[in-house]
């Protein structure tokens, strides 16, 4: 296997830039930037990677960037992807690097994930005559957003000539050293609806003469839930959760309209279609019944994610043969949502989970006070360098 033979070389090569490797990462999670604002995150990106002579382009998908590794000799196209966006949440952590700008932080540790993956083009930049094929590296931006980042970037051509890809994603409840993988169906489908429900205002103590959408709302939350526990096969898993309610600004007035905004997940397509044609004749039937109207907006997102057995399998034997098989998590599937979904649509691709977890604290992603371990960067570097040499061996 010749990423064990190239083991103990990318072990080495991954320590020498670790410590450079964390200063990127805090640096980025002190300067986080939302979705498809990535600018400087982008030319920290760019920057290293003209310093390391790998040749690249900026404004990919808007704010993405895109290099490519050229071995000299004929194989595969792999991608490697990591996303760069932060979130909108106010940073609670204290740390000394923790974000200066307020509203935004980077919850979901995309600022690991991008520190990685620079790790992961250097190891390889110095392995490349040692493989076949193209190594092309995906810095994506806006992946926290139904706007997605990887549809931009595949829309600019990111995906033209790949074979395969792997992406990956640090897990604050998994051991850091540990690896996960989940077979077939790993993560939720993501469609989002708003519903408006109008009716006609009126004073809250004649309330035959207006048309209430405050009762119309509450029917369809209720409504809604039915939908999954008697419309669907049970054995599927379906979430729907509504998030939003906004109607009213006195207690004595019935206001005009109440919005309803949610979202529904799944592991199948087949089940998608029937939610929102559920949700759309609820719809209906409340507008009939209650003498309202109710519109519907949907709002189709990314699909579920699948590991492909062509590219998870040689990257988890890999892994197993070098970091020992109690390394090695076979996690469950999850309805969180991921647009790298959409790259596996196209071409066979596999997230991989690389272990974060801190000892002694229990983070949660989209946390404001989300502490990961920054050894999960240099265990990334190494994981993902060892399993790219396996998909470009001779041999795979």
């Amino acid at each position: 296997m010749i990423a064990n033979h190239l083991g103990p070389e990318i072990e080495a090569r991954a320590d020498a830039i670790e410590d450079t490797l964390v200063a990127i990462r805090r640096d980025l999670h002190a300067h986080p930037e939302l979705a498809f604002e990535e600018v400087r995150t982008a030319g920290v990106v760019a920057d290293r990677l003209q310093a390391l002579g790998i040749p690249h382009r900026r404004e990919v998908g808007r704010t993405g960037v895109l290099a490519e590794i050229e071995t000299g000799r004929p194989g595969p196209t792999l991608l490697l992807r990591a996303d760069m966006d932060a979130l909108p949440i106010q940073e609670q952590t204290g740390l000394p690097f923790a974000s200066l700008l307020p509203g935004k932080m980077h919850a979901c540790g995309h600022d690991l994930h991008t520190a990685t993956l620079l790790g992961v083009a250097e190891v390889l930049h110095g392995l490349g005559d040692r493989l076949n094929g193209t190594i092309r590296l995906m810095f994506q931006p806006a992946e926290e957003v139904s706007d997605s980042g990887a549809l931009a970037m595949m829309g600019d051509g990111a995906l033209e000539g790949v074979d395969m890809a792997l992406g990956f994603h640090n897990y604050p409840g998994e051991p850091v050293g540990s690896f996960s993988y989940v077979p077939g169906v790993a993560g939720g489908s993501s469609d989002e609806f708003t519903i408006t429900v109008s009716g006609r205002s009126g004073h809250a103590a004649r309330p035959h003469l207006a048309a209430d959408p405050v009762v119309g709302a509450a029917t369809l939350v209720l409504q809604l839930q039915t939908v999954v526990s008697r419309e669907t096969d049970p054995i599927h898993p379906v979430v729907l959760t509504i998030g939003v309610i906004e109607g009213g600004l006195a207690a004595n007035i019935i206001p005009d309209a109440v919005r309803l905004r949610g979202t529904v997940r799944t592991h199948r397509e087949s089940d998608r279609a029937i939610m929102e044609a559920a949700i759309r004749r609820h719809c209906e039937g409340v507008s009939t019944s209650l003498r309202l109207h109710c519109r519907m907006d949907w709002e189709r997102g990314t699909p579920p994610l699948r590991s492909d057995a062509r590219v998870m399998e040689p990257t988890m034997r890999a892994i197993a043969a070098h970091f020992g098989r109690d390394a090695v998590i076979e996690a469950s599937p999850s309805f969180g949502a991921e647009d790298f979904a959409l790259i596996g649509e196209k071409v066979p691709a596999f997230q991989l989970g690389i272990g974060s977890q801190t000892p002694g604290r229990q983070d949660e992603l989209h946390n404001s006070d989300y502490q990961p371990d920054e050894r999960s960067i240099r265990n990334g570097v190494v994981a993902l360098s060892i399993a790219a040499c396996e998909l470009l061996s001779p041999s795979v």
